[in-house]
């Protein structure tokens, strides 16, 4: 069973319980800085915005039960997959290009669209890939910084497009920062966007929004011939180790993205568990609210402190240190935690990941014992 509800006196009450266990009762071998990634699994993993309680029961089921057809190719899962998502979604499975995690969609898009002298306009900082894989394909990088509430500024992103832009990318909730457009200011933004330009909405974090303003895209993909979405399994699901993710396009898109696709390249657990965990709405639901909870845990936590933090709609959160965030991060480490990297647009601030009830304690712990309320100020 995943577990079970959270109460503020738990949730409080185990900073000095679990937090001062996992801080000043460390072994020796976790407070070195000199950790390999083989070790990171005796951490504390805060750092990749994954789920921390995993896939739910029926999709642990369904890899196990997968390992009776592991000596063949695993054809028929993926097409029940694919009409298992076509019937969540209410579109045709020729509109969905499934991919090892969305990570893979993303690539994808940039292989289809981008070419040498066109551009990929996205949100500075947002998550990286698409700028990346749009270098390897001779596209250019044209970055927008955020507005000040930390939000995607789509007046600016807006204006530079020009003949030019083959590719918009929009993540909502954005990483690094938790925050969203409204459905509203997004349908105006791709309204306003060339229609020879794809704009691709990135939904990765779309289940832990709470705000009614919140739209998913996928609800208006009729109306914008050149909408892309891309939703994961890494996250709400629990299956980041499993990879498994998926784009929602129209038939010319869907089309354009899997030519550049690899064969055989979703395994049959993945896709067993997939479908299974796709069905299981009660559980995502549990899911949500385990870790929403425990995020506003944390935020009437740092309120409590008086600490500056980015309002977040996502299973992670932002939290200004008041200096270079690198060595704050190193000093996490040290002490057992894995926090978020360095993000050169937002220096000064620390991305932490919402784990368990005891996991964000232990981080709580270190946080007031690595930056006094007085450094962060």
């Amino acid at each position: 069973m995943w577990q079970a509800s959270l109460s503020r006196r738990r949730f409080t009450s185990s900073l000095a319980a679990v937090g001062g266990a996992l801080v000043a009762g460390l072994k020796p071998s976790l407070a070195h800085a000199s950790r390999t990634k083989a070790d990171a699994r005796d951490l504390i993993q805060l750092n990749s915005n994954e789920n921390p309680y995993g896939p739910s029961p029926k999709a642990l089921e369904a890899m196990s039960a997968a390992q009776v057809v592991a000596g063949r190719y695993p054809d028929d899962l993926e097409e029940e997959m694919l009409e298992a998502l076509a019937e969540h979604h209410g579109i045709a499975a020729t509109r969905i290009v499934m991919g090892c995690g969305s990570s893979e969609i993303l690539r994808l898009a940039d292989a289809a669209f981008l070419a040498p002298g066109r551009t990929a306009i996205a949100a500075e900082p947002t998550f990286e890939a698409v700028l990346d894989y749009a270098g390897v394909h001779g596209g250019e990088a044209v970055k927008v910084p955020l507005d000040e509430r930390f939000r995607h500024d789509l007046g600016r992103m807006a204006a530079a497009c020009d003949a030019r832009t083959a590719l918009v990318y929009v993540c909502n909730p954005n990483n690094p920062t938790g925050t969203i457009v409204s459905g509203a200011e997004l349908i105006a933004f791709i309204e306003k966007a060339p229609a020879a330009a794809v704009v691709l909405v990135d939904e990765a974090y779309h289940h832990f929004v709470e705000d009614p303003a919140y739209r998913s895209m996928a609800e208006v993909l009729d109306r914008f011939p050149n909408l892309v979405v891309a939703r994961t399994f890494s996250k709400i699901h629990g299956m980041a180790g499993m990879r498994l993710g998926y784009a929602l396009a129209s038939e010319a898109n869907a089309k354009a993205l899997r030519q550049h696709g690899y064969w055989g390249n979703l395994n049959a657990a993945v896709l067993a568990a997939g479908r299974e965990s796709l069905r299981d709405a009660d559980g995502i639901a549990r899911q949500r609210g385990l870790l929403n909870e425990t995020r506003r845990r944390l935020c009437a936590e740092l309120v409590r402190d008086g600490r500056r933090y980015i309002p977040s709609e996502a299973n992670f959160l932002m939290i200004d240190v008041g200096r270079d965030v690198e060595p704050v991060v190193q000093a996490f480490r040290e002490r057992g935690i894995l926090v978020g990297r360095r993000f050169p647009a937002l220096p000064t601030w620390l991305r932490v990941s919402i784990g368990t009830p005891s996991e964000t304690s232990a981080f709580l712990r270190v946080l007031r014992e690595v930056v006094p309320l007085r450094a962060a100020a």
